[in-house]
């Protein structure tokens, strides 16, 4: 199947797979048939060593057409909500794994890669936490790391060991961001959760994931980002952890600036220090698009094409990572304030609430494709 296969042409298969049904099975089955029929992300990204992947949930395993949407396409998943320390541990006491490991039972079955997303991030951390004095929250970071990637050991492709270490708005000495485990440890936390990850699981690689580097934001410029990652990497290195991975997001937001020289360069930077970079989050948030809605989904595939050319400029570059992949499943969908100042449901992804392909999805496979 060639790149141009149409939304329209999706939609009709799907739309008769419905009508001329026998039944809800027959319709899933046709529906599954017409995802295959689009060529695989994945299978483009890897004629040039690349792996493309998506976000995922445990609630998409309840969907046999969105997990074939997700199959067909994804070389490598990342955990979206279900490993997440909130997830685990919503009150104090034994983590409840049944959601990560109906995840991590999907991607052994499939035998795709699965990424642990995230161990400690200061962040959207349960209140219970920030109550503890300092030496109990401590406690619950070696707890947490240990109890979490041992379980896990050997089984995922790489953790997000420390999430969105800088927020330059908090006014912090280094820009760290504000958050318990900050506050009782400082900075120090950072390396002592990622020797306790690597401890826990000496084959997984370790990652640092970060939001802010790629672009002029409202929430403050580029540079402090990109300084103290820089800083943040040689400062671990020296301490003598093997730091596999750098994460970079790549939320897009209409009101961001991106210069994909500069970008470029940073990507040069980073790669200069030794890791390995993956592309972890992108998405493009399409609220404050102005235009139709084929002008507006035009919009968020040059977005996917810009950043993802300017990212295969660095030969570290290893993977690209969507936040999701179809539009219903985006984290957009749950958050309306952010929904742009005519409250359209979001389409920031490459395939819309039907599953079937966008203009992202064409902009996606072209920017793939090329050499």
């Amino acid at each position: 199947m060639t790149l141009d296969f149409s939304r329209r042409h999706a939609l009709t298969l799907m739309a008769g797979a419905i009508a001329g049904s026998t039944g809800p099975s027959a319709a899933r089955d046709t529906a599954i048939d017409t995802i295959k029929a689009v060529r695989s992300l994945g299978e483009i990204a890897a004629y040039r060593g690349i792996l493309f992947g998506t976000a995922i949930d445990a609630d998409t395993l309840a969907h046999p057409v969105q997990s074939a949407l997700y199959l067909h396409h994804a070389r490598i998943l990342t955990a979206d909500n279900v490993m997440k320390f909130g997830s685990l541990r919503p009150q104090e006491g034994p983590a409840n794994f049944e959601l990560a490991d109906q995840l991590v039972a999907f991607a052994a079955h499939n035998r795709i890669p699965l990424r642990g997303h995230n161990l400690i991030w200061n962040d959207w951390v349960p209140e219970w936490v920030g109550k503890l004095s300092s030496g109990r929250i401590a406690y619950w970071l070696d707890r947490h790391i240990d109890e979490v990637v041992g379980r896990y050991a050997g089984q995922l492709h790489s953790w997000d060991v420390i999430n969105e270490p800088f927020f330059p708005l908090n006014r912090n000495p280094g820009d760290y961001r504000s958050g318990p485990w900050y506050s009782s440890m400082g900075k120090d936390h950072i390396i002592r959760a990622l020797k306790r990850a690597r401890a826990a699981d000496p084959t997984g690689k370790i990652v640092i994931n970060e939001a802010g580097p790629e672009w002029e934001n409202p929430w403050g410029p580029a540079k402090p980002y990109r300084d103290g990652l820089l800083t943040l990497i040689r400062e671990v290195q020296d301490a003598g952890i093997t730091l596999d991975a750098v994460g970079l997001e790549c939320h897009w937001f209409p009101q961001f600036k991106f210069d994909p020289n500069q970008y470029t360069d940073y990507l040069h930077k980073l790669a200069a220090t030794g890791v390995s970079i993956y592309i972890t989050e992108l998405d493009v948030n399409d609220g404050a698009l102005k235009g139709s809605q084929a002008e507006r989904d035009a919009q968020v595939g040059e977005r996917f094409a810009s950043v993802i050319t300017a990212s295969l400029k660095e030969p570290k570059v290893e993977a690209i990572i969507t936040w999701q992949l179809a539009d219903s499943a985006s984290w957009l969908m749950s958050v309306p304030k952010l929904w742009g100042p005519n409250a359209r449901r979001p389409r920031p992804l490459p395939f819309d609430h039907d599953y079937a392909p966008k203009a992202a999805y064409h902009a996606i496979a072209k920017a793939l494709a090329l050499k």
